[in-house]
């Protein structure tokens, strides 16, 4: 087994073994053997269990890093939040998601079960509007571009307040762009 090295903040928590750790200063450790841990972000607290799931995700969490009679009910939970989520959503791939999810924890692999479900809550939030649409969901305009026309110029090209204008030639037409485009296109 290859070893894992984190770096932590001061103040971050980390849990290992179902052990809290609040580290007082930036360190660096190294997970030499198999243990079972989350830190930062991953750490849901119950207060934040908010929503189906959330709830899911505390209850694989507890699965995860809970003791041993902590383990059995968090899975159990989950084995009843993911029924009632999957009886109440439309989304088949959120369906799908849940029992990859399930699956995966009651293979004992719980790590892979929070990152599947972290999806889902990634999901739900655009559902119930706590969180914007990902930009490839939304749909675009469609934008259609003037025919061009061999000897026409632009008299006066649009460019934004206080750029400057950079005109570049084309066999067809001239094309206007600002200063600030020419470089994002060059990168």
């Amino acid at each position: 087994m290859s070893n894992l090295v984190l770096e932590l903040r001061q103040g971050e928590v980390m849990i290992v073994n179902g052990a809290p750790i609040r580290f007082r200063t930036k360190s660096r450790i190294e997970l030499t053997a198999h243990a079972r841990f989350l830190f930062g972000k991953q750490i849901m607290p119950p207060d934040q269990a908010d929503s189906p799931a959330r709830r899911i995700y505390f209850a694989l969490q507890s699965a995860y890093i809970g003791s041993d009679d902590e383990r059995h009910q968090g899975l159990e939970s989950a084995r009843q939040l993911v029924s009632s989520f999957k009886a109440a959503t439309t989304s088949g791939l959120a369906c799908e998601i849940l029992d990859r999810a399930l699956a995966a924890a009651e293979a004992d692999d719980c790590y892979q079960a929070l990152k599947l479900i972290r999806r889902v809550i990634r999901h739900e939030d655009v559902v119930l509007g706590r969180a914007p649409a990902p930009a490839a969901a939304v749909p675009q305009p469609e934008v259609q571009a003037p025919a061009p026309q061999p000897d026409a110029r632009p008299s006066t090209p649009m460019r934004r307040p206080g750029s400057q204008t950079l005109v570049l030639p084309t066999r067809t037409a001239t094309a206007a762009l600002t200063e600030d485009d020419a470089i994002k296109q060059s990168t």
